[in-house]
Order: structure tokens, then sequence, then C-alpha cells
């Protein structure tokens, strides 16, 4: 076991699992790598499960019943590495709109650098995104602008969804019931994470749009995102954000929703 585990969800991936899973697994830096798979019709999860014989203790499989969501998704996935006591959680989409090749400069980020939570962040140097349509570029950009108003939080990118965390960031933060499962989970977690005052650092990255499989955004998740801000900020005002003893491994065990066993 490495100490840095990639978290990736799918559903109807089959075009990109076997890709992106060896592309991780040829970088410089080791990482192990989770599949959260939502019962893919398309047989994306049997693609994995027939490459874990290759990568034996490396490569792990959560099957799903049902598309159940982004969010709930990365949380399984957030208990069951703390439960497995890595240093490390990273999330990353399938279709490589993020770079595997970042990994690394984000784990040096956190690891090297001493940052609680880096994040792949697509604005802080202009805007880096790469083959989607101007609609959507003016949406995710403005989207992050309304985020930092509202909320206050210094983060450029805060629709992103390429991130490392360290295992006390994850703790702190799954004390926590996650109320969003789109677009507005991501804003969710860097809006805690901010909130109990880890240190927080904007890694440069190049977004490409996917260029095989089918985007999953939809406007309810955009629709989520813009009243879930609001939310969140609003019930801030009636609660303090201490850091309370972290989540122990027989804790992060215990929370783990009930799904088959990892193969």
């Amino acid at each position: 076991m490495t100490n840095g585990l990639v978290l990736i969800p799918t559903y109807n991936e089959k075009e990109n699992a076997e890709l992106i899973i060896r592309k991780v697994f040829s970088l410089p830096q080791p990482f192990d790598v989770l599949i959260i798979d939502d019962g893919s019709p398309d047989g994306t999860a049997a693609i994995v499960r027939g490459l874990m014989p290759e990568f034996p203790e490396r490569l792990f499989l959560e099957e799903r019943t049902g598309k159940l969501g982004l969010g709930t998704a990365y949380i399984h996935g957030f208990h069951w590495a703390l439960a497995r006591g890595y240093e490390y959680v990273f999330e990353m989409d399938a279709d490589f709109s993020h770079n595997p090749d970042d990994l690394v400069r984000l784990y040096d980020a956190c690891v090297h650098q001493n940052y609680d939570l880096a994040i792949g962040s697509r604005y802080i140097q202009g805007v880096n995104v790469v083959n989607w349509p101007m609609d959507r570029v003016l949406m995710s950009y403005f989207a992050s602008a309304y985020v930092r108003i509202v909320t206050g939080m210094p983060i450029r990118d805060a629709t992103a969804g390429f991130k490392c965390y360290s295992a006390r960031v994850l703790r702190t933060i799954l004390q926590n019931r996650i109320r969003f499962v789109g677009y507005a989970f991501q804003i969710e977690m860097k809006w805690l994470a901010h909130k109990y005052g880890f240190r927080i650092k904007e890694v440069p990255i190049i977004f490409t749009d996917r260029t095989r499989g089918a985007s999953k955004m939809s406007k309810g998740i955009v629709q989520e995102a813009f009243f879930g801000v609001l939310q969140m900020k609003i019930a801030s005002w009636f609660r303090r954000f201490d850091r309370t003893p972290a989540t122990s491994p027989d804790a992060a065990v215990a929370a783990l929703p009930a799904t088959p066993e990892a193969r």
C-alpha cells in the first residue's frame, strides 16, 4: 500500500477506464487507485475487475447499486481510504479532463509544501480550459466568482474536482453531514476546509474536456450549486468550526456505507 489513494468515480466510462488506470500506474510517484462504480450498464466494472490481477494490492473496486451521485461516491471513497490508513486521498475524473501527470504536483503541494488541501485550479493563472464551449467556460468561471463573493473563500476555482486531501482534513470534515451531491459537493468540501482553518493551495492545471464518453453535467446540478452556496453561508452564521478530535480508523470503518467488499 502506498500513502496516496486516487479515487475515480465511474458511470459508463468503458472507453476511459483502462486507459486512466494504466496512466496513473505509470507515474513516477506510486499511487493506489480505487474505482467507485455506480452500476455502469456499459460494463465499466468488468473492465476494472479484469485489470485487478495485473495490479494486486494497488487497484481496488467498489461497486454500488444505481447512480447515487458524485458526492456520495467520493464520501464512500473517503471513508474507505481512512479505514485503510491512507495519508493522502485524491479526487480525479475518469475522462482525462484532469491530467494524471498533475497528481504528482498535487501530492508535492501536500507532502513537501505542507498544505492540507491542494486544488487543481483552472483559474489561478487566467483561464486554462481546453475544448469547452464558451458558454460552459463562462458558467464555470462566474460560478467560482459567485462563490467567492458569497462565501468570502479566497479560492479562484471553487468548483474544481481535482484535489488532494490530507487524512486530517477528511477526518475533520467528515464529522459534518455533507449536504450536497453534485457541483455543490465540491464547493461544500472546500468551504468546510476553509472554515476549519486548513492550509489550502491552488495548483495551476490545464483542464481538457473529455474526448470519449458523455458528460454527466445537468441543469439540476448547477441549480443545486447556486442555492447550496447561499444555504452554506447562512448556516455558518449559527455554528462554530472547531477542530474536534479526528475520527478514529475504527469510526471510519463503522461509517462505511453498506456496499460489496472491494475485490
